[in-house]
């Protein structure tokens, strides 16, 4: 049975008698560019919001944590372990990461030469950011860097 996440959300602030959720409504669309080449020619990066983090890192806090996590592209499933505000959804994850964080699904893309390389590493973070204005000042700023740094083509999204 799908979740209805926002509706999950909405009606949880309600019984716990917070302020209503607001949701972002953004002004515009995303400035999405067209890809410059075939992804079998590309770099790509991922950005997962799922709170991944691998072993010896430390795993996020939950309320408003921006920061972001390095996962290296040949980290194994066992290394992968979340932590996110939003727990419940996690069982299915912390048995086979790639629901949410789809490392070896990408690994066999790159393999098979559906995707010319993949980043060397990938990048997670809480999707729980109540503050957008944190989100686009501190996180989408590091992220960008973090990208550019790399020289991905393109950046595959996954939101949790």
């Amino acid at each position: 049975m799908a979740v209805q996440y926002m509706a999950s959300i909405t009606e949880r602030y309600e019984q716990l008698g917070y302020t209503p959720y607001r949701w972002y409504q953004a002004d515009e669309p995303p400035p999405f560019q067209p890809m410059r080449k075939p992804l079998s020619e590309s770099r790509l990066g991922m950005i997962s919001t799922s709170g991944a983090y691998t072993i010896g890192q430390v795993a996020f806090h939950y309320k408003d944590d921006t920061s972001v996590r390095e996962i290296a592209k040949k980290s194994s499933n066992d290394e992968i372990h979340f932590s996110h505000i939003t727990e419940n959804y996690l069982a299915n994850p912390r048995k086979d990461p790639n629901c949410i964080f789809p490392i070896d699904a990408l690994r066999k893309a790159e393999a098979d030469g559906q995707i010319g390389e993949l980043a060397p590493e990938f990048f997670s973070c809480m999707g729980g950011v109540y503050s957008q204005r944190r989100v686009r000042e501190e996180l989408i700023p590091e992220l960008r860097a973090k990208f550019q740094a790399q020289a991905v083509d393109t950046v595959l999204l996954v939101p949790m």
